[in-house]
């Protein structure tokens, strides 16, 4: 299948503010992009685009005052297969695991290991190692925390969720990675595009989504504890340890969101 993707948003600014974007499909999903991906600001200032850490890609620019709207758009080839379930992969002993993955156990800015890890081992000590024990933690999550864009907070950390138990993507996320680092599972954040592709469409506007990925048996496998279910058409935009890996933007003064949309639609021939 082919999907449309875009975004454009907007903001005001009273004098000339740097940014830096993230906002272009991943690397791992260019092969899969007919044609190019435009991303354009408006006014035309100019983008200068790099890799950072993670490998994801970014941009670079000076908002005017006044302020900038930036679009994007993309068509995607997908598989149109859902989510890869694996039930026989196993959990990797931590002293096999490679170096770069170490820091997917550590805690992060919004997932503390520190004050969640007790609660895990109570909760999931028991069950099997592998798949079957991240299946556990997801579920858990999925039916721990109630989903509502009045409950989102740019602050709120996976035990803030789990006390609280509320949260929007990016929060049933952040506690279900945070579980599972806890468990000794190398666990790290995404955000990307996900439509409304193979089942009812969701009564809210369409926005970027989170979810999570796990190592197990040498490679990553996706899991979102928010849906609790397979799912077609992700297109991945960034990884990181949590949300502040991969913010969408991130101004270096004040500005105001004056406009968010995100489109993510199948391409259905005619």
């Amino acid at each position: 299948m082919e999907i449309k993707v875009g975004f454009e948003i907007a903001y005001a600014a009273v004098q000339p503010t740097p940014m830096v974007i993230m906002l272009s499909i991943h690397p791992s999903r260019y092969s899969d992009i007919v044609g190019t991906e435009a991303i354009v600001a408006e006014p035309d200032v100019p983008i200068g685009f790099y890799r950072d850490s993670f490998g994801n890609v970014c941009g670079r620019l000076v908002a005017p005052a006044g302020g900038v709207t930036l679009r994007g758009s993309a068509l995607v080839r997908d598989s149109g297969l859902p989510d890869v379930v694996n039930p026989a992969a196993q959990q990797v002993p931590i002293d096999q695991l490679p170096d770069e993955l170490l820091l997917y156990l550590m805690p992060s800015r919004y997932c503390e290991t520190d004050k969640l890890t007790d609660i895990a081992w109570s909760m999931f000590g028991s069950t099997k190692p592998g798949w079957a024990r991240v299946q556990a933690i997801n579920e858990y999550v999925h039916g721990h925390v109630t989903f509502g864009y009045e409950h989102a907070h740019h602050m709120k950390s996976a035990h803030d969720v789990h006390e609280t138990r509320t949260g929007v993507c990016r929060d049933f996320a952040h506690l279900a990675l945070t579980f599972c680092r806890c468990m000794g599972i190398p666990a790290r954040y995404c955000t990307g595009y996900m439509g409304d592709i193979g089942i009812p469409p969701e009564p809210y506007p369409m926005d970027f989504s989170g979810w999570y990925q796990v190592y197990l048996s040498g490679q990553w496998y996706t899991f979102d504890a928010r849906h609790n279910m397979p799912r077609i058409g992700r297109i991945l935009m960034a990884t990181g340890r949590d949300a502040a890996d991969v913010a969408l933007t991130t101004s270096f003064g004040r500005m105001d969101l004056a406009k968010f949309f995100v489109v993510t639609d199948e391409v259905v021939a005619a």
